[in-house]
């Protein structure tokens, strides 16, 4: 069984930034790509961000110079560092993980969601 936790949502005047995490724990034998997912109110959910396996890194062109998304694979956590955040950017964010377990069976995991909410 895997689980996934996500922390650092809040809320924050425009310009201001957050950094979100999300750590992946359990019966894991590989994790293949980790990505965050935005939702906004009455909007589909939509990919924000996206690192696979071997680093390589991919942002929606909305967030593109403002977030950055890495991972830490030795603590099979995912982050998303937002910076200079807008009022649009305004949304539950969600974690998106791509693992293998020990049995060998490969599965798609959301977290559960973490409110990003920029006003003044």
């Amino acid at each position: 069984q895997v689980q996934l936790v996500e922390s650092g949502g809040g809320s924050v005047p425009p310009g201001g930034s957050l950094k979100l995490s999300c750590t992946a724990s359990g019966t894991i034998f590989k994790i293949w790509h980790m990505a965050w997912y935005r939702q906004a109110p009455g909007k589909q959910r939509e990919l924000v961000a996206i690192v696979d396996s071997g680093d390589n890194t991919n942002v929606t062109d909305s967030v593109k110079g403002r977030f950055s998304i890495f991972r830490d694979s030795a603590k099979n956590t995912v982050y998303l560092q937002m910076n200079s955040l807008k009022p649009e950017d305004t949304a539950a964010y969600y974690c998106n993980v791509d693992i293998t377990d020990y049995r060998h069976d490969d599965y798609i995991y959301w977290g559960q969601g973490t409110q990003v909410t920029v006003s003044s």
